[in-house]
């Protein structure tokens, strides 16, 4: 079992800018990949951004250039720095991950909401 906690999220005005973390524990022998996905009213889930453990990352076009992600591989976390951000990126925010040999696990969700 992985267990994902998240952190970060909130209320922020349009243009503004917020910081998801998230760490990964329990028992695996290593987590291949890591990232983000979100959920907005009535939409289904949908990737935001995810990095394997090379450093090998895929983005949404709807957040190129202006959101990063990074994760540290010792310590099996992963951030998601979100700037420049607009009213549409308002949704639950998930933490994902999928370790080797092992299935999807997904953290509780955070509620970013983006207005004025």
């Amino acid at each position: 079992q992985v267990q994902l906690v998240e952190s970060g999220g909130g209320l922020v005005p349009p243009g503004g800018s917020l910081r998801l973390s998230c760490a990964a524990s329990g028992r695996f022998f290593r987590i291949d990949a890591m990232g983000w996905y979100r959920q907005g009213p009535g939409t289904q889930r949908e990737l935001v951004a995810r990095i394997n453990r090379f450093g090998t990352i895929i983005y949404a076009d709807s957040v190129k250039g202006r959101f990063i992600i990074s994760r540290d591989n010792a310590k099996n976390t992963v951030n998601l720095q979100m700037n420049s951000l607009k009213p549409e990126d308002t949704a639950v925010y998930y933490c994902w991950t999928k370790p080797w040999e092992d299935r999807d696990y997904w953290g509780q969700g955070t509620q970013v909401t983006v207005s004025s």
